[in-house]
């Protein structure tokens, strides 16, 4: 059993100092495993207006930190190569 989409959270762009940023409550970051400290990936799909925030992969034990800078660079590379793919 998958997990239980929740509705749409709704938040203000603030001021944080010189900067400007988003809260999120203490349920909606439990439901995705983040907390304080923790390393997070943000995609921006500037196509869409969107931003994904996701918690960033942890390197396994043995394995170079440089491979997923290696990897996204060439999942940029070949992006619409590999876009391509899904519709074969």
């Amino acid at each position: 059993m998958g997990a239980v989409p929740m509705e749409p959270v709704h938040r203000k762009v603030t001021k944080i100092g010189n900067s400007l940023g988003v809260t999120f409550n203490k349920e909606l970051l439990k439901r995705i495993n983040v907390d304080l400290g923790d390393d997070l990936e943000i995609i921006v799909n500037e196509n869409e207006g969107e931003i994904v925030l996701r918690k960033s992969p942890k390197v396994p034990q043995g394995l170079d930190p440089r491979f997923f800078e290696v990897l996204q660079a060439n999942v940029d590379q070949y992006r619409k190569t590999i876009e391509g793919l899904k519709d074969r």
